[in-house]
Parts: structure tokens; C-alpha cells; sequence
């Protein structure tokens, strides 16, 4: 086995051996199921790992990662996650985290690329439009990503409040919470831009 890859296994094998120095019963327990409080959707980027970042543990928190932390009502995958999270798992958190100097971001400000990433691109580029006054008004081009990025969670987090299954649940048990967060990979820190929605009995 080439030995990037063998570094995995090898990672994977301490990892196990850790956890069960600290708790003999930590697999057993992890493997009778799963009841997060939490759905996380998030960018695929790999400085961005939503139970690192947060300090929890496995189980803790449900993850959907895309590039740019899109919520798109045409992306299959994103709504059966947010069905699953919010009808079995009952999840009473949705947090859509977006960081600063996403790739994503950056791309659809600057270029076009081809096939299906530039079509995806396009759902940030669409925010890029309907802030381009205040965004163009920025002259340093990374406060100008920066504050994309912040638009962008706050307007994927306001497409949630559109899609059928959550207005559900919404009727059904007023929850869950919607909440837009940004993080800084330069210093490590989660920021709560002050988006929560709640359904009140739509």
C-alpha cells in the first residue's frame, strides 16, 4: 500500500487504541445508534471539520458538506440529509457554516470554470449580484471575500425556511432552530451571525 495511504490506516489504528484507553465501552456505546442535536451543513473544505471544531464527539453532530455551503432546493442529496435529520433523527439545530477564505467564494467572484463546479458556482454568484453595491464598495479583495462568504451563510440559511420538510416540522413541533455561523481558520473561531429563524406554527 502507497504510504500516504498506509498513514490512514495507521492513524486509524491509534485512533481506536485512544479512544478505548479512555472509555473500554466507547465503541459498543457509539455503535447502539446515533441522536444528534445537531445537523451541520458545511464546506467540503478540509481545514473544516465540524466535530474538531466544535469539540464534540462522534454522534454528536449530523453532517451534509458541499462546496461553499450551498443549500440548493434542486440538490437531491442535501434535501434527503435534511429530511433524514429533521423527521428521524429529529434534530433540534440546523447550522449552515460557511468560513473565510472559502475556495468557493473566491471562485465565484473572480472566474467562471467550466461543467458542473461553475454551475454550482452560480448559486453564490447569485448573492454576489444582489450585494454588489456593498461588496464592490469593499476595496481590499479579501474583506470583500470575507464578507461574501458571511452573505452567502445568511442566504443559505434563509433558503432552509423555504423547503417543504423543515416548514413541516416546523408546523409539527415548532423546531428546529436555523442558525448561520462563519469561521476563521486563521484564528479558529466560530462567529453566530445573528440569522436564527424558528417556525412559530406556519
Amino acid at each position: 500500500m502507497e504510504k500516504s495511504l498506509q498513514r490512514l490506516i495507521e492513524g486509524n489504528r491509534d485512533w481506536v487504541a485512544a479512544r478505548l484507553g479512555e472509555n473500554a465501552e466507547f465503541f459498543h456505546n457509539l455503535a447502539k445508534g446515533q441522536r444528534p442535536q445537531y445537523l451541520w451543513i458545511g464546506c467540503s473544505d478540509s481545514r473544516v471539520s465540524a466535530d474538531q471544531i466544535t469539540g464534540t464527539q462522534p454522534g454528536e453532530i449530523f453532517v451534509h458538506r458541499n462546496i461553499a455551503n450551498v443549500v440548493s432546493v434542486s440538490d437531491g442529496n442535501l434535501l434527503a440529509v435534511l429530511q433524514y435529520a429533521i423527521d428521524v433523527l429529529e434534530v433540534k439545530h440546523v447550522i449552515v457554516c460557511g468560513h473565510y477564505g472559502c475556495g468557493g467564494v473566491e471562485a465565484a467572484m473572480n472566474e467562471h470554470p467550466p461543467g458542473p463546479l461553475g454551475e454550482w458556482l452560480m448559486h453564490i454568484y447569485d448573492v454576489y449580484r444582489r450585494h454588489r453595491t456593498e461588496l464592490e464598495g469593499l476595496r481590499d479583495p479579501q474583506a470583500r471575500s470575507h464578507r461574501l462568504a458571511e452573505l452567502n451563510v445568511m442566504a443559505q440559511a434563509a433558503k432552509l425556511s423555504s423547503i417543504a420538510s423543515l416548514r413541516q416540522s416546523w408546523r409539527r413541533r415548532g423546531a428546529p432552530y436555523i442558525h448561520g455561523w462563519i469561521y476563521s481558520i486563521a484564528d479558529g473561531n466560530l462567529r453566530d451571525l445573528g440569522v436564527t429563524q424558528r417556525g412559530t406554527g406556519l
